[in-house]
């Protein structure tokens, strides 16, 4: 079964030099993007190996990751802006 790769830098290949910058000023954002690259291997694992789960489970863990990667988003999008007035 063919699966689509989530990771932040192929969701956000503009953003990859923030993405680094941010994980290594921000323990915070750091722990965020560990919890998502834990939760898209666990959903990409399960997909990928046809594994049996309740659809609701899968659905829920795809919703979580989808919150987190907004949160994520957004805190990159405040950073870039930061960067902007420092300039």
């Amino acid at each position: 079964m063919h699966v689509e790769h989530h990771d932040l830098y192929t969701e956000f290949p503009d953003l990859r030099v923030a993405i680094d910058a941010m994980k290594a000023d921000s323990g915070y954002f750091a722990a965020l993007f560990a919890r998502y690259n834990r939760l898209t291997g666990k959903v990409e694992n399960l997909e990928e190996h046809d594994m049996p789960v309740a659809d609701f489970t899968l659905e829920d863990m795809k919703k979580a990751r989808v919150k987190l990667k907004d949160e994520i988003y957004q805190l990159l999008m405040a950073f870039l802006v930061g960067q902007k007035h420092r300039a």
